[in-house]
């Protein structure tokens, strides 16, 4: 098998394990009939914007050109710090984007990863926002109207709890195997302002993830396409984005979004 084409973040399937398929372009390969066989992906050094297709020297937040970067809805100060949305006010770069993205539904959860975090994504992008985090559990704390309310709710909530994962500790699977999701969503609901405890989640459900890996490795080393033309190695599994080799490399398959990539198996 050879295919090339340019990288995009892997689109998943919420099965047991979760299913991981490998975009490049148009073409799509099907990770999991890969793990434990030997794999090979070549940089051919070009990069092309993920929303224009314009070639660029330089890659920004995961595969988009500078021009993009800077005036692309998907680029929002909003997308990392949803508190700072305005949509809500009819202020931002693309208000029909906007209204698609920024004034729906969303979700602030607890998700186990290296440990209980606090996030928010939209109520479209469940349950791919927690896979693409690596989440073992979720469990949703609050729904709010908006990707602003929902961001107030978060920078409340991380007075008392994280809002980032581990990467590492994420890859090496190391997390409380007995975490207490509910108790830890009453706690942090009882700090929340009398405002927002409105917005609080009755849905106590939690979800539940498994990933397609053989084995996970104690020590970690990251690839890095900007570093290395060349990665190769036996497909040990996949969680998150990363895949996994047997040596302990790992590659965030994410970050190098645009990449023009020649992937191929003996």
């Amino acid at each position: 098998m050879e295919i090339t084409g340019n990288l995009r973040k892997m689109r998943v399937e919420h099965t047991l394990p979760v299913t991981y398929f490998l975009r490049l372009g148009e073409e799509e390969v099907t990770l999991n009939d890969l793990i434990g066989k030997e794999i090979a992906m070549d940089f051919l050094h070009k990069i092309h914007c993920i929303r224009c297709g314009r070639e660029t020297s330089r890659s920004f937040a995961q595969g988009y050109c500078y021009p993009c970067f800077i005036s692309a809805p998907e680029t929002e100060e909003c997308v990392l710090k949803p508190e700072l949305c305005r949509a809500h006010l009819g202020e931002a770069r693309d208000m029909e984007y906007a209204r698609e993205h920024c004034l729906i539904e969303h979700v602030v959860y607890l998700s186990l990863t290296s440990g209980i975090k606090v996030g928010v994504t939209r109520n479209t992008q469940v349950p791919v926002r927690w896979i693409d985090q690596g989440a073992v559990k979720v469990m949703e704390l609050a729904r709010t109207p908006n990707r602003y309310t929902a961001g107030l709710v978060e920078v409340e909530m991380k007075k008392h709890i994280q809002d980032k994962t581990n990467w590492r500790r994420m890859l090496r699977n190391e997390y409380d195997r007995e975490p207490d999701l509910p108790g830890k969503k009453a706690e942090l609901g009882g700090k929340l302002s009398t405002e927002m405890q409105d917005y609080l989640s009755r849905d106590d459900q939690i979800t539940e993830f498994e990933y397609p890996v053989q084995h996970y490795p104690e020590k970690i080393r990251s690839l890095n396409f900007d570093k290395t033309d060349m990665v190769r190695g036996k497909l040990e599994g996949i969680k998150g984005q990363y895949l996994i080799f047997t040596s302990g490399e790992v590659i965030n398959i994410r970050k190098f979004g645009g990449y023009l990539i020649r992937f191929s198996t003996p």
